[in-house]
């Protein structure tokens, strides 16, 4: 099976705009072991629903730094029953769906950035419909100033597979023991190989879990996507895989 990492074209067909928001997710956190500040991109679950909790608790899931990291502690394990099994829950994760403003023409697929991508639902329920796994959208909340805008949804993509150890620096750093932070950028385009051993059988699309912004498609959505003609918006790159 090939597998190829999903980019922007030079010169788009289509030309969207919107901002990003979220309705809830992970404050950023204080480490008091390593005292980093940091929280993430690109994990988020756009399906998690925080309306039956109590407004004081919706309040703690917001765009800043929790200090208490036992506090950060309980705001993910609180949730933790709603996301799906085996997800880290890092800092920063977001939760609910996309919201904003929005304008001009959107594509059947477009990457509102390199680790989010949105369809609109003929073209989501036509892959579907060609048996690609794991493709489940939800509809995205962006405020267009214009009649019949479109239905846009926003793709929960999964953290799936890694980077093979051959594409990273010999001296790796150590994960914080306790936030488990690694102080590391992802290898160059060019450079990343994927890890065999880790790459799912059971998703045609996914996000590495070492590098949360890199969606990775099979060779099948790459052909489902081309011969529906969905390609004009969205680039693939074939990346190789290495056996350790």
């Amino acid at each position: 099976m090939r597998f190829y990492m999903l980019g922007r074209v030079p010169v788009p067909h289509d030309s969207p705009y919107h901002t990003d928001e979220r309705q809830w997710g992970l404050p950023g956190v204080r480490c008091p072991v390593c005292h980093a500040i940091w929280s993430i991109a690109g994990d988020d679950y756009p399906s998690v629903d925080l309306t039956h909790l109590p407004p004081v608790e919706q309040e703690k899931y917001s765009a800043r730094c929790e200090e208490d990291y036992a506090e950060f502690e309980r705001l993910r394990e609180q949730v933790r029953s709603l996301v799906p099994p085996g997800v880290h829950l890092w800092p920063g994760t977001g939760f609910g769906p996309m919201t904003g403003s929005a304008r001009g023409t959107f594509g059947p697929l477009v990457l509102a950035h390199s680790w989010t991508l949105l369809m609109q639902r003929e073209p989501l329920e036509r892959l579907q419909a060609k048996g690609l796994r794991g493709l489940k959208g939800c509809r995205a909340q962006l405020r267009f100033r214009k009649k019949n805008p479109p239905e846009l949804l926003e793709l929960e993509v999964l953290p799936r597979g890694r980077v093979h150890p051959d594409c990273l620096p010999p001296e790796r750093p150590v994960p914080c023991p306790k936030c488990e932070r690694i102080a590391w950028t992802r290898p160059a385009e060019s450079e990343l190989i994927l890890d065999a051993s880790t790459l799912p059988q059971n998703l045609d699309l996914f996000r590495l879990e070492d590098f949360l912004t890199t969606l990775i498609a099979s060779e099948r959505f790459v052909q489902a996507v081309r011969t529906l003609g969905y390609e004009q918006d969205i680039s693939f790159r074939e990346l190789p895989v290495r056996t350790s």
